[in-house]
């Protein structure tokens, strides 16, 4: 049989990763959890191989995106590819007959509470027989985020299609992870996981590769780290592709109980109409939220009537000086005040912020009132769910 990078290859061959980073004792490291039910996984490839159609969805924030940052190894590297085009050819490569659909619903800077409301839409929408998610970079270790990463993974279980979800557990250089966090909930739904911090802190630790040769920035792994991101998931890949007919039917955890993001949303003017505009004018200046509003002067505010139990507000952080604060009111009452600041920022920002939880179920005016002449503040939608 041809190199694994030529030609077809046989169920029984061995699809070698591009690169040799990973050593066994590393994936031992990365594949921890060994009480798993990789059931659906398997699954997923068995129609993979009987050449049916499959779409595979990854959702997070930039760096499954495709964000690469120049590490201090990065010179000379044969390829900058990111992680999820390395994920990607494992699929193509390992499966030639089956038509593949890949769908990368990364966006920079983003969190498991925005996940869980832009799922549906981004992801779900898409009807996914595999998901992976990564977030464990932009949450933070604690509670919130537990809550969000649980309902966000609950979503997924519990769609139509059934897919089978996969976690990813990526840590910035400092060792700053929701790894702890996230591997919590995955462990309730025995969910296959693979951590690339635990590898990232090893390899530091026994000096294979410094901070600066994983990641530029300490945030985004360098195109060296993408490649071990990659090559930690394609053996593991490997590894329940080996096992893949070991086992019976897909296994479908228990997703049942209290979801506090029930029915998650995000209102944009592409949803929603504003009962009065105030000072904002229609359009943002996000490529991925387009269909937002901006108000240029601050001023009067604009107003919904949506119906909701916990609300969030998602809004542009700018760096340029010119971000204002504006005041959100729920039901004619100042909940909080937001600022849109982020001067010395790494770039501007989405951000999404709960500012209304466990309200009445039911119709609510919202009103997002700029409070600073001659700022703006961009408002990209409302996140809506009704747990």
């Amino acid at each position: 049989m041809e190199a694994a990078g030529n030609a077809i290859i046989g169920a029984g061959d061995v699809l070698e990763p591009p690169t040799g980073y990973v050593t066994l004792d590393m994936m031992e490291k990365a594949d921890a959890w060994k009480d798993r039910d990789e059931s659906a996984l398997a699954a997923v490839l068995r129609r993979a191989e009987d050449g049916e159609d499959i779409t595979v969805a990854l959702i997070g924030g930039s760096i499954t995106m495709g964000t690469v940052s120049e590490g201090s190894r990065d010179e000379g590297f044969p390829e900058r590819k990111p992680y999820a085009q390395i994920f990607r050819e494992w699929w193509e490569k390992r499966f030639p007959r089956a038509h593949i659909t890949f769908v990368n619903a990364g966006i920079g800077g983003t969190d498991s509470y925005l996940g869980v409301h832009r799922a549906g839409k981004d992801v779900l929408d898409k009807n996914p027989d595999a998901v992976l998610v990564e977030y464990s970079v932009n949450d933070e270790p604690e509670g919130f985020y537990r809550e969000s990463y649980d309902c966000l993974v609950r979503h997924l279980l519990s769609a139509p299609s059934h897919p089978a979800v996969m976690l990813l557990f990526m840590g910035q250089t400092s060792r700053a992870t929701a790894r702890d966090v996230h591997a919590a909930v995955g462990r309730a739904y025995r969910l296959p996981m693979v951590s690339c911090t635990d590898v990232f802190n090893a390899m530091m630790d026994g000096g294979v590769f410094s901070a600066g040769e994983l990641s530029g920035d300490v945030v985004h792994p360098s195109a060296l780290g993408h490649a071990v991101t990659g090559e930690i998931l394609w053996r593991f890949l490997n590894g329940v592709y080996a096992r893949r007919n070991a086992g019976g039917e897909a296994g479908r955890p228990d997703v049942t109980g209290k979801d506090k993001y029930n029915g998650a949303a995000i209102l944009t003017g592409a949803s929603t109409v504003p009962e009065e505009m105030g000072s904002f004018v229609p359009g943002s200046e996000n490529e991925f939220f387009r269909r937002g509003w901006t108000s240029f002067a601050g001023g009067e505010g604009i107003v919904f009537r949506t119906f909701f139990k916990n609300l969030g507000v998602l809004y542009l952080k700018t760096v340029d000086g010119l971000g204002g604060k504006a005041d959100v009111l729920v039901d004619g009452r100042r909940v909080c005040t937001l600022d849109a600041d982020f001067t010395g920022g790494w770039g501007n920002a989405i951000t999404a912020a709960e500012v209304c939880a466990g309200a009445a179920d039911g119709e609510h005016y919202v009103t997002v009132r700029p409070t600073e002449a001659g700022k703006k503040f961009v408002l990209l939608g409302l996140m809506v769910s009704h747990g």
